[in-house]
């Protein structure tokens, strides 16, 4: 059988070959529980935000100002609202009736859309790999493969939280938007060959991050429909807290009049281009929390003055403080997968199960993403299956004409051949560290990331160690019954990925002996990139922002390390986490938290 280059699962599935035309608004009506205006009334158009009364007074101040509704910012603001006024500022629009976002079928045509109105905004790394921020309500939890599973106890404990409160607020998202998961045949498969290699015990269905082979929970429901962390703001309070929806900061606005600068301020832009400014109350205790993620955090620290002063002077932005810390230690753990082609259509499923090594990787699946006759012929954009998994025109030749002439020749390409699931290793916790810097003062702009994969001798092992564990996987006998796999099947599909232009990285092809290569040439990213506003150096530990009043920093940005073997779960649990002990802190046991 025809056997495609194949795709690493993130870029892949985002790259991949499904489905162009969307017919799930009935579903989403159906599956959801009436109109969203109505479970979410404090949600509305950023152009409706006024700043100032007839008579010139400030109307609207809050106690809490979050800027970013994703991941963390999304259940902090329910939890801080149940006692304080607060506004949750989002650059992107509501998950609620995006039928790209809401079903796991079109997983990837979400990544794949670059139009300025996508829920994902895509980026390439200066390492030359493609990659995608969220921009949307809900945040990475609305264009992510759905996997929930916790950190272990030593991550906590190395984070210095208290373990009770942790326990407390895993279970409060849990119970709102996570469930066990329908186990689809690929990923039975690859449990099983998990077992069969030697990655045990089997711990079954659990959250829990331990050594051995097991199954996860998903924010995905046994429709397929997606739960994201917008959905925690139904536990907000509706009347202390306002949700802007389209509004884009372009600073934070700061008083310097004291000895150290104070945060007073959000100036964004509305969906029209408006400019308004959101006023911080002057009640004993208010706080501007930046949550806009591992980019989008340090990004919005660096345009609003606090960062590396020769950087901000050279893009004429006045420096409020001087710190060389932000946007350093960046990271992100590298992927590299195995397209492993199929004798048969095979179910459609993301992460599910995962095999938690000993040798620093870790092992998912996913599979059925590129079974649709549509998909041969589906034009995705920039981050399309066209300039990706099949297309051959060098970077520089890339222009629209000869990916329109590709689209049309892979018409020909048998269905078939587009068959099969993807076997996924991720190095646990990558010692090679990299920056962002700013690019311009535009807000909307991406800044410059580099992540430098593979800088650290002891990733790259890792990596070779994980390719050999994908590689007994695919030779498993409970693979059998998808495709018999010998070596010299395996070389060929090594050999294919490398061909694959999964990323802008120059390939070596043919060259299978070098498992270090194969891992330079074909590593792309599972977003879960972190760091840039860390413990110690830009923030302390209670998250506040060394050297200002008035400001905290709570989102990935402020990982040294990546959460369990996804992070969504402790990123969900962290905005909860610090909302009630931010409430307990300010109120004592009166916060009734």
């Amino acid at each position: 059988m025809a056997v495609v280059g194949p795709l690493s699962v993130i870029f892949n599935l985002l790259l991949s070959l499904l489905v162009c035309h969307l017919h799930f608004t009935i579903l989403i009506q159906a599956a959801g529980e009436g109109r969203w205006e109505d479970k979410y009334p404090f949600i509305r158009e950023a152009s409706t935000f006024s700043s100032f009364s007839d008579f010139g007074n400030y109307k609207n101040s809050y106690d809490y100002i979050i800027v970013g509704g994703g991941t963390a910012g999304c259940p902090l603001a329910a939890t801080l609202s149940t006692k304080f006024r607060v506004l949750l500022v989002e650059r992107g629009g509501v998950p609620f009736t995006n039928a790209n976002v809401s079903f796991m079928q079109n997983f990837h045509i979400a990544l794949a859309d670059t139009s300025s109105t996508s829920a994902s905004q895509f980026f390439v790394s200066t390492d030359g790999v493609f990659n995608s921020r969220a921009r949307i309500l809900g945040g990475g939890t609305c264009i992510n493969a759905g996997f929930y599973t916790r950190a272990g106890p030593s991550y906590i404990e190395k984070a210095g939280w208290d373990s009770k409160l942790v326990n407390e607020s895993y279970p409060w998202v849990e119970k709102q938007i996570v469930q066990r998961p329908n186990l689809a045949p690929w990923q039975e498969a690859v449990r099983e060959s998990l077992l069969e290699i030697g990655i045990s015990p089997f711990n079954g269905f659990t959250y829990d991050h331990i050594y051995g082979t097991k199954v996860g929970g998903t924010i995905f429901d046994h429709y397929g429909r997606r739960h994201s962390a917008a959905e925690l703001l139904a536990s907000a309070n509706p009347n202390k807290l306002d949700v802007l929806v389209h509004a884009t900061v372009q600073k934070i606005d700061f008083d310097t009049s004291g000895k150290k600068p104070r945060a007073v301020g959000v100036i964004f832009k509305d969906e029209n281009g408006k400019v308004h400014k959101a006023f911080l109350s002057t009640r004993k205790g208010s706080e501007i929390i930046v949550s806009s993620g591992a980019i989008g955090s340090p990004h919005i620290l660096m345009l609003s003055g606090i960062g590396p002063k020769a950087e901000l002077e050279k893009l004429n932005i006045t420096v409020v403080l001087d710190n060389k810390f932000v946007g350093q230690g960046m990271s992100d753990n590298p992927l590299n997968t195995i397209f492993v082609p199929t004798n048969r259509p095979v179910e459609q499923s993301l992460i599910q199960t995962v095999g938690i090594t000993k040798k620093g990787v870790y092992i998912e699946a996913s599979s059925g993403f590129g079974q649709s006759g549509d998909s041969i012929s589906c034009h995705h954009g920039v981050a399309s299956a066209e300039i990706g998994q099949l297309s051959t025109i060098p970077p520089k030749q890339r222009t629209v004409e000869a990916i329109e002439a590709y689209r049309r020749r892979k018409k020909n390409i048998p269905h078939e051949a587009f068959r099969g699931g993807f076997i996924l290793e991720k190095i646990a916790l990558p010692l090679s560290r990299g920056n962002i810097s700013l690019v311009t003062t535009n807000p909307d702009d991406n800044p410059s990331i580099t992540f430098n994969y593979f800088s650290h001798p002891r990733d790259l092992k890792r990596c070779v160690d994980g390719i050999r564990i994908v590689e007994k996987i695919a030779k498993s006998k409970h693979f059998t019954n998808f495709t018999q796999c010998n070596k010299e099947t395996l070389d060929r599909l090594l050999n294919m990925s490398v061909q694959a232009n999964v990323n802008l990285i120059p390939k070596h092809t043919h060259n299978t002996e070098s498992l270090e290569q194969f891992c330079k040439d074909t590593v792309i990213t599972i977003w879960h990139y972190h760091g840039g506003c860390q413990v110690g150096k830009v923030i302390a530990p209670d998250h506040k922002v060394l050297g200002v009043h008035r400001l905290r920093v709570i989102d990935g940005s402020t990982f040294k390390e990546s959460p369990g073997t996804n992070p969504q779960a402790t990123v969900m649990m962290m905005g909860r986490y610090m909302g009630v002990k931010i409430l307990r802190e300010r109120l004592g046991k009166a916060a009734g938290l």
